[in-house]
């Protein structure tokens, strides 16, 4: 018998809805059943980290706020491509890792998916604007899409999106964790010259 599940990724004023199916197999010793996808969390100086996948790549990276994570009330069911992704967040964390190869899995739009492939080829304290991303894209005048599209990034950090700023270098939000404060962190880390 299988039966889909859904599973909220984000906060409630900003979520994704992930669908896992749910299977149950009769044998003759005993049923299986498998409910959610994987599951870790990590420490981090930003805050706990929630890292979600779907067996093969990481779909789902949400920064703690105000304490809480998502599936706070859910147990860890880590797996080999989580554990990879906890480990290069550590390194990064403590200053000794600057790229990340581990597997990601990017659902939304075709836009969406632009924008973060573009977020992707970002180097480590290097800095690109809204503007920018947009020219990139071939929408030059798609403010305000780009930063929604920046905003909507299931895996901050991994696809790094805190590299975005005004044309200014001002920081005008930030969508993971406590929000600016959060950016600047990530920011200062990486060497990234702002303004807030």
């Amino acid at each position: 018998m299988s039966e889909n599940r859904e599973w909220s990724v984000g906060y409630r004023s900003y979520s994704r809805i992930m669908t896992a199916t749910a299977t149950a197999t009769a044998t003759a010793t005993h049923p299986t059943v498998t409910l959610a996808p994987p599951l870790r969390r990590v420490d981090s100086p930003i805050g706990r980290i929630e890292l979600i996948g779907n067996g093969s790549a990481v779909v789902s990276l949400t920064i703690e706020r105000d304490g809480t994570l998502p599936h706070d009330g859910d147990d860890e069911r880590s797996d080999a491509v989580l554990d990879r992704a906890a480990a290069q967040l550590s390194e990064y964390f403590s200053g000794t890792r600057t790229t990340f190869d581990v597997p990601v899995t990017l659902c939304g739009t075709e836009f969406q998916r632009e924008v973060w492939a573009r977020l992707g080829e970002l180097r480590f304290g290097e800095v690109t604007s809204y503007g920018e991303l947009g020219l990139s894209t071939g929408r030059a005048t798609a403010g305000r899409a780009v930063g929604g599209a920046v905003g909507a990034n299931p895996v901050p950090i991994l696809v790094p999106c805190h590299r975005v700023l005004a044309s200014n270098n001002r920081i005008t939000g930030y969508s993971g964790g406590n929000g600016i404060p959060t950016k600047v962190w990530l920011l200062n880390h990486e060497g990234i010259g702002h303004t807030e």
